[in-house]
This record gives structure tokens, C-alpha cells and sequence, in this order.
């Protein structure tokens, strides 16, 4: 790399280790865990978020914007998954704010309209752009509310689950493009870090290329993933899904400092594994909050993270088992 020494690692690891009035403000379960929630946004209907305050706050004042995943059809803010994420971060002291989007496979006249599989990579660059477009609108409030949430908003980590992952990989990609998706993020934002798990970025072009430098980024994966491929997914002539294989050799040509952990055999588990990573997630995100440039490229594995029948299915089977 042009005036950066790059570590690069090869391992295998085996880890052991002015705001408005709240909509609702949570009882205390007995884990302790609790949230506000309030809307961050008026689409068709209202888009929710929970604020989930730490019992010790980080100095820094840092945050992060979680999203789950569900293949654009399933899923919410505060689903078990969201809710464990949220325990296990703000137990290392961040504000963690989780938000609903738009599911685009629900709007049933755009699913009809697109029903050929020639026109399904149309379908999922409109629910892809619609989840991008919420999840700029809840940056844009997050930032605006700031102060009463306690946060700095130059201290915000973006991170997300399969469907989750790829909204937060592509709000970045649209924001480093100056592309139109993006245009609700406030002027002149940009993550402090993305972190995706099973994520990518759809693209209609041959070659992925960041016209801006992205936000400091941590790519995991699955190598053997078929829900979202590990290297790219698409019709030949059309626009295609760039998994995070393809996004580090992108941001290898341009010199992009990031990390890329691959889990090598593994599918779609990969997805739901945050609060299994949490400790690698925070290295991360010391390292980048304290401005430090930092690269890895790792191959791991993980004696608690195994195959399961769902993460193993394909795209095929996901979609066509929804239909059925």
C-alpha cells in the first residue's frame, strides 16, 4: 500500500473468548437491559428505533447504529438477536441505537412486478435502496438528537446482520459515491466504522470502485455462504451482489485500509455472530475511534460457531421457501 505499512495477518483463531418525548420507555427486565423508543422517521407508516443506554458510559461518548437482518422480508428492531447485540455492547459502555426499515419483498405489487428471475436483481436493489434511504434517515435524526442522547455523532459505528450488513456496507458505498440513496445522511457525515457481518454491496457496475474514501471498515463472512455469497452474485450484463470476498479485493486495488475475517467452510451463521465476536468488534473499534490506520486479513474459526440446516441454505432456497 502507497504510504501505509500493512500488517497482514493469516490466522486461525478459536475464540473463547431537542428530543421528543420516548413512544414508550421499557421496563427493566431482569437482565437489566431496557430502552426508549421513539420515530425516527414517517415513511408509508412510522419507523421505529430503540435507544439502549449503558449503565457506564464510554468518555468518548460512542455509538452504535445496529440493523438485523431477515432477507428484506422478516425481522425487526428488537428481535432476540437485536435485543443480544445491544446487551452485549452496551455492556462494553455504547449507546446502541437498533432500527426498523422497510422490508421491500413485503410490498407485494413491486414482488408481482418483478416475479422473473431476469428482473430479481431489480427487486433487490429496490428493497436495498429503500433500506439505505432509512437507514441515512436515522442517522440524520440520531445526529440531530445528539446532544440528548448523550453521543457524539462523529463517534457513530454502523453495523448490521445479512440484510442488515449489506444496508449498512451500501449506505456507506452510496455516501462515498455521492450517490442519491444516501442524500438524507447530514451533510458532510461519515461513519466512524462500519462493521458487517454477511454483508456486500450491490453495484451495477463490472468493477466495485469508491470514488471517496469508505468509512473504516470490518468485513466477516462466511466462505462458504449461499444466502449472501462470499464473492458475488448476479445475472451476466446486470447489476450484481459484490459479497465481502469481492469488497476486499476492491478496497485492495485502491489502497483501502481494512480488516477481512473470513470464516472458511462456514455458511450463513456468520450472520447472527456478533455478540460471539463482541471482543474482536470492540478491538476494532478502539483501534478506529483512537484514529489508529490499521489492516488485517484473518481466517478463522470458532469452536461455538457450527452449521446449521438454515445456514446453509442458498438464496434459491430461502426465497423459495417463503413463497411456499
Amino acid at each position: 500500500m502507497k504510504d501505509l505499512h500493512r500488517t497482514i495477518l493469516t490466522v486461525t483463531l478459536s475464540l473463547l473468548l431537542g428530543l421528543t418525548a420516548p413512544i414508550c420507555a421499557a421496563a427493566q427486565p431482569q437482565d437489566g437491559l431496557k430502552s426508549d423508543t421513539y420515530t425516527y422517521v414517517q415513511r408509508d407508516s412510522a419507523l421505529l428505533l430503540d435507544v439502549y443506554k449503558p449503565a457506564v458510559p464510554r468518555e468518548d461518548k460512542a455509538a452504535v447504529i445496529s440493523l438485523f437482518g431477515g432477507g428484506f422480508f422478516m425481522g425487526e428492531r428488537n428481535n432476540a438477536l437485536s435485543k443480544e447485540i445491544a446487551k452485549s455492547l452496551t455492556d462494553r459502555g455504547y449507546t446502541v441505537i437498533s432500527i426498523d426499515y422497510r422490508l421491500g419483498f413485503r410490498d407485494r405489487a413491486k414482488v408481482a412486478e418483478n416475479s422473473t428471475v431476469f428482473k430479481a436483481t431489480g427487486l433487490f436493489r429496490y428493497c436495498i435502496d429503500i433500506a439505505v434511504q432509512d437507514c441515512a434517515a436515522a442517522v440524520a435524526w440520531v445526529c440531530s438528537n445528539a446532544q440528548d442522547l448523550d453521543i457524539d455523532p462523529d463517534r457513530i459505528i454502523l453495523t448490521g446482520s445479512s440484510a442488515g450488513a449489506i444496508t449498512v456496507l451500501q449506505l456507506d458505498y452510496c455516501r462515498a459515491n455521492s450517490l442519491p440513496e444516501a442524500s438524507e445522511l447530514p451533510q458532510g457525515w461519515k461513519p466512524a466504522g462500519v462493521v458487517t457481518y454477511s454483508g456486500g454491496v450491490m453495484c451495477r457496475k463490472w468493477e466495485l470502485k469508491y470514488a471517496t474514501s469508505p468509512a473504516p471498515t470490518m468485513l466477516m463472512h462466511g466462505t462458504k455462504d449461499r444466502i449472501v455469497a462470499y464473492k458475488s452474485f448476479g445475472l451476466p450484463f446486470s447489476q450484481k451482489m459484490f459479497g465481502a470476498k469481492k469488497v476486499d479485493k476492491a478496497m485492495d486495488r485502491q489502497d483501502i485500509p481494512h480488516w477481512f475475517i473470513r470464516f472458511d467452510g462456514l455458511g450463513h451463521e456468520v450472520a447472527n455472530w456478533l455478540p460471539g465476536s463482541v471482543d474482536l468488534f470492540c478491538t476494532f473499534a478502539e483501534l478506529t475511534l483512537a484514529g489508529r490506520i490499521t489492516s488485517l486479513d484473518a481466517t478463522m474459526t470458532d469452536s461455538r460457531l457450527n452449521p446449521t440446516s438454515w445456514s446453509q441454505m442458498s438464496v434459491f432456497d430461502l426465497y423459495g421457501k417463503r413463497k411456499k
